[in-house]
């Protein structure tokens, strides 16, 4: 693997999360540079065992967001599974937990125990939902949020609300916390000191939803309905031999299109020059679009769009992806050697930095893979080590 490291190197983490949001979150962080010490359950974390595997505990899911992370097993129900823990946790920059606030401050473990072994520490908590509110104790899944947020609303409709389907709260939470991480980590350098970082998961989908969403309720009183028409509406249309989106964005876009595809009448039927006149008439645009699809091949819309420069792209299946010409062209999907998965497919660290390029330095761990070398570095001996192994404090392959 490649050993030039990020922006973020020197930094220390020390996850404590499991499943998607903290996961994909602390693996960005190691993705800049950061170094990340997984601290998981003897069981592993659950995500382990989500999804296809050549290895048991070793899905393709887990590997997409663990990737630049070391394992150490260690129970922290026991006390010198606590002692590991405090021991460690002078020694790093960060602390990214989700396990509920009240449940980690239960096992010796919440910002102020935290902060007192280390006073520079920046202390993360990815929590469902704000501590501050009448659902603090509350778990969270993708599901739940994207219901309370009203993002499944915005997906379907009022009446019938339905699913992204995709993990994308889990996801975009994920990048919320890496960039407030990296912001406290910031502030830590001018001052010195370490302070605690939330990232609540309804807080960061309500808030990244209602970006468009609020529609007249931006406005009080409301001054219309919620929602964004034109996004509500939006729909692939069908060529005479696929699918394809196309997305005309100015007045002068929209004449330039109707123009060069024959049916410069919709100029006028349609008030496509001004754009709260073409809102409005959406539904009609975009069944006119639909009807001139159809009379082109998808190589010959692109050919055409290209040319008139309106913004539009043919659709890749799943299992195309990596073949998309442009992923394709960057390197987007890169492929490993893992020692035991084999041959394994990623998405790159898709941020790119001139003078700190992101990486993968590490491939995604087996469950307590990591164990001795992280102990070892906490200075335990290997007599020590030992002990906890039988004690089933730690444990190793």
């Amino acid at each position: 693997m490649t050993k030039r490291s990020g922006p973020l190197e020197g930094i220390r983490v020390l996850d404590l999360t499991t499943i998607l949001f903290g996961p994909f979150g602390t693996q960005t962080l190691g993705d800049w540079g950061a170094e990340v010490i997984k601290v998981e359950s003897p069981a592993g974390d659950g995500w382990r065992y989500s999804g296809q595997f050549r290895n048991r505990g070793m899905s393709g899911q887990f590997m997409a967001a663990n990737r630049n992370k070391r394992s150490l097993a260690l129970d922290l129900k026991q006390p010198d599974g606590k002692a590991v823990l405090r021991r460690l946790i002078p020694t790093v920059d960060v602390f990214v937990s989700n396990v509920r606030p009240a449940a980690l401050a239960r096992l010796g473990f919440g910002y102020d125990a935290c902060r007192e072994l280390n006073p520079r520490l920046v202390y993360a908590t990815a929590t469902g939902f704000g501590q501050d509110g009448p659902w603090a104790a509350r778990p969270a899944f993708d599901e739940i949020v994207q219901a309370a947020s009203g993002l499944a609303s915005a997906i379907g409709t009022d009446d019938e609300p339905a699913f992204v389907p995709s993990l994308v709260g889990d996801k975009l939470c994920g990048l919320a916390l890496t960039a407030a991480v990296s912001a406290a980590l910031v502030r830590r350098e001018r001052d010195g000191i370490g302070q605690l970082v939330e990232v609540p998961m309804l807080e960061t989908v309500a808030a990244f939803n209602s970006i468009e969403m609020l529609g007249g309720h931006a406005f009080v009183p409301p001054i219309g309905p919620a929602g964004y028409k034109r996004v509500r509406k939006r729909r692939p249309v069908r060529t005479k031999d696929g699918w394809l989106t196309m997305l005309p964005y100015s007045g002068d876009n929209w004449c330039t299109f109707f123009e060069a595809v024959g049916h410069p009448e919709c100029i006028e039927e349609f008030s496509v020059r001004d754009p709260v006149q073409r809102a409005a008439n959406i539904d009609k645009i975009y069944d006119r679009m639909g009807e001139i699809a159809v009379t082109r091949t998808t190589a010959e819309w692109e050919e055409l769009l290209l040319r008139i420069d309106v913004p539009h792209a043919s659709f890749a299946k799943l299992v195309d992806v990596a073949e998309q010409p442009h992923l394709k062209a960057v390197d987007m999907f890169v492929e490993l050697d893992h020692p035991t998965e084999g041959r394994i497919r990623q998405a790159r660290p898709p941020a790119r930095f001139s003078e700190t390029p992101a990486s993968i330095r590490r491939l995604p761990p087996h469950l307590g893979e990591h164990t001795r070398e992280v102990l070892r570095e906490a200075g335990y001996t290997d007599a020590e080590i030992a002990d906890l192994i039988k004690r089933k404090t730690v444990a190793a392959p």
